[in-house]
């Protein structure tokens, strides 16, 4: 009986902004298509794909949030979650010291 060879998964890379700033202008001058870029470098289709149609965004060529604003987004979504556990912690405070006092 065979045995059936698993692949691993890939591991999450982080790249940098001039290198996804390179394979966007690699797949935006034409010669080779966003399946063979990714091919080269060695990175999935999915990924390329998402860089290319977010520096579309951000050079105001498509519809969408610009890497500017997805930053700020998150900057916000993280504070008000931090205020919202801290208004948490002042309610059950409240609640702890109302119960003490009678």
């Amino acid at each position: 009986m065979e045995t059936i060879e698993r692949k691993k998964p890939r591991t999450r890379r982080s790249y940098t902004p001039e290198f996804k700033a390179e394979i966007v202008e690699a797949c935006q001058r034409g010669d080779r298509s966003i399946g063979q870029v990714s091919r080269d470098f060695d990175l999935t289709e999915t990924a390329v794909r998402s860089w290319v149609k977010q520096a579309e965004i951000d050079a105001g060529e498509r519809e969408g949030l610009s890497t500017e604003e997805r930053q700020e987004l998150g900057g916000l979504r993280r504070e008000n979650r931090r205020l919202r556990e801290d208004v948490e912690i002042l309610k059950r405070a409240t609640a702890f010291f109302a119960k003490e006092t009678r």
